[in-house]
Formats: C-alpha cells, sequence, structure tokens
C-alpha cells in the first residue's frame, strides 16, 4: 500500500459559507413562496428549499480540520482514496470514512495531539482516566516507554531493563492497512527486540564474551555499553517496523538492574571484587615500599642486615603497611643481635 496525499481539497472554508447562504436562501423561498406564490411554481419552489434543508446538512459531514502535525487517512466503500496532510480546512466527499485502528490505544506513551487525558468518575465511584479518541492520526515525535521486562543475560542472569522509543509515523497508508494496530505492532516489536540484543551482553564486564560476533573477545557490556546497546536496539526496531510506515528516531535505556531475586548475591560479588581489588592495590604499594626501604639502608650504609634480619624486617613491614588497623609501636632498647 502506498501513501497518496490528497491535495487541493482545502476548500473547506467556502462550502461552509455557501452551505451556510444556501440554507438561509431555502428558508427566505419556504417564506416568500408560502407569503407570495399558488400554484405550480409554489410547489417547485417549497419543493427544492425543503429538500435543501433535509438533505444540505450532508455537506457539512465532508468538512474537515487538521491541526499542524495531523493527518487523516480517508477510504470511500472500502476504497482507500487518500490522506489529508498538514493544518487547514478541507472539504471531502461526505460519504468519506476516517480510518485509525490505533485511535483508542494508548500503551504507556505521550498523549497524541488529539487532547491529553482527563479524570472522570466511573459508576462505582471511582475515578478513571479517561482517554480521547480521534481518528486522526499523530505525525509528531512520540514516545514508548514499555514496562520493565525481565531478561536473561547472556551468562543466564535475570536482569530487568526498560527502554524507552522514541518515533513517529511517516507513512500513514502502511501504517493504518499494513498492520492491524500500529502502536500495538511496535510494542511488541519493541520487546522482541531488546530481548534479543540484550541475550548478547552480559551485565558487567566479563571474561571471553563476544558482543559484537567478529570472533573476538570484548568488554562490551549492558552497564558499560548502554549507548551501543539502545544503538543496536534502536537498529532491530527500525528493521522490524519499516513496513508498517514507522520510523524509531532514537532508544534510551532507563532502567537497568539485576532482578530482585539475584541482586543481594550480585551486589555481595560486586563488593568481594571490590575488597579484593584494594587489596592488591594496598600489597602491591605496601612491596615497594619494603624494597624502597631496603634499598635506602643499604646505600646509606646505617646498618648492615642478615638475610634472617631482612626477613624479619619485610615481615613487621608488611604487616605494619597492610594491616586494618594502626600498628603498636615496640621499643627495642637493647642489642640489634
Amino acid at each position: 500500500m502506498e501513501e497518496k496525499i490528497l491535495k487541493g481539497n482545502k476548500t473547506g472554508m467556502a462550502v461552509l459559507l455557501l452551505t451556510i447562504v444556501l440554507y438561509i436562501a431555502a428558508v427566505c423561498g419556504i417564506v416568500w413562496a408560502a407569503v407570495a406564490l399558488d400554484g405550480a411554481l409554489f410547489t417547485v419552489i417549497m419543493t427544492v428549499c425543503i429538500t435543501w434543508c433535509a438533505l444540505g446538512w450532508l455537506l457539512f459531514c465532508g468538512l474537515k480540520v487538521l491541526a499542524p502535525q495531523e493527518a487523516l487517512v480517508l477510504t470511500l466503500f472500502g476504497k482507500y482514496i487518500g490522506t489529508l496532510k498538514g493544518e487547514g480546512f478541507y472539504f471531502v466527499n461526505p460519504f468519506c470514512t476516517a480510518i485509525n485502528p490505533a485511535a483508542k490505544t494508548k500503551l504507556g506513551q505521550s498523549a497524541d495531539v488529539d487532547g491529553g487525558p482527563r479524570l472522570r468518575a466511573s459508576k462505582n465511584g471511582e475515578v478513571e482516566l479517561n482517554l480521547p479518541s480521534s481518528k486522526k492520526i499523530s505525525l509528531k515525535v512520540m514516545t514508548l516507554s514499555n514496562a520493565k521486562q525481565k531478561v536473561n543475560d547472556c551468562l543466564g542472569n535475570p536482569v530487568e531493563i526498560g527502554v524507552a522509543v522514541m518515533w513517529r509515523v511517516t507513512d500513514t497508508a502502511k501504517a493504518v492497512f499494513n498492520v492491524d494496530n500500529y502502536k500495538e505492532y511496535l510494542s511488541l516489536q519493541c520487546d522482541s527486540a531488546v530481548r534479543n540484543i540484550v541475550r548478547i551482553y552480559p551485565y558487567d564486564v566479563a571474561l571471553n564474551i563476544d558482543t559484537t560476533g567478529d570472533g573476538v573477545a570484548d568488554e562490551g557490556s549492558l552497564r558499560g555499553s548502554s549507548e551501543i546497546v539502545a544503538g543496536r536496539i534502536r537498529a532491530e526496531l527500525q528493521e522490524r517496523v519499516q513496513d508498517a510506515g514507522l520510523e524509531v528516531l532514537e532508544a534510551r535505556i532507563t532502567y537497568l538492574a539485576y532482578a530482585p531475586e539475584i541482586a543481594a548475591v550480585m551486589l555481595q560479588r560486586q563488593q568481594a571484587a571490590a575488597v579484593i581489588d584494594a587489596r592488591k592495590m594496598i600489597v602491591d604499594g605496601a612491596v615497594g615500599m619494603v624494597e624502597l626501604a631496603l634499598e635506602r639502608l643499604g646505600d646509606s650504609g646505617l646498618v648492615e642486615l642478615d638475610e634472617e634480619r631482612k626477613a624479619a624486617m619485610v615481615s613487621n613491614l608488611l604487616v605494619v603497611l597492610c594491616g586494618n588497623h594502626d600498628a603498636q609501636p615496640v621499643v627495642n632498647s637493647g642489642s640489634l643481635y
């Protein structure tokens, strides 16, 4: 299905004024005929004026008003005849029908241009959210914020992730006729794209994991490569919704965390890794300080130490430098040996 733009239909104001003038003329004609005419002429004028008053309102059904960034897909007796695009006051065939299968669909996304949500009271006294519907199709950039979903990463760890997608309709004919409901179609394809991409990456950097598909291990991860992951989600989603006349402008990760059932264990694991890294740094620094101390003592010649005394000195220095608490000094007032 190819989109066909209707042009030259911005005659709504002229048709509206003409219809009103003709109604006024019909009323005047009925009054004039009733007062001043009789016979065949009276019958003809009364028939024409009454017929117009009874059927002239049909022209009002062909008047369409569009705001900026709105479109209207029109069919005539089941046949697609074209799309109205752009702001203006239009007049089309009064028997045309506007189609928008996603008019009442709201999937946690930004409101369409037909107005925002309103509160109303339900029968049981509770307040409900009343979402107005319209057959007009919004051409604005809209944001789809899908609910958080649980996905296993490449290591099998359950991860909760949420994605926001910025999108818009580019081909109204494809959006209306190629898929049943283009908003639901976009949402389902978004879920599928997220799952396909997330399963390629680990949550954190892991060894021997290839996330690019080139056969070489890399340091890609959901937490550290969020921009790359979002870009791949956008690219896959765009490929899936191309036939639906939609354009995906951007995708962003809005929420990322381990699933609650393993979050505490993974936190302990991260804490243990941090402690090990800190201890390794402390030991490396302590060994360097011991080497420096022995080298300085040897160069200055203040004292000569045999291997046994050097080993004792190294042990004492490492205990002091690597301990969690401050060392308690012991004063030796006797001989070194």
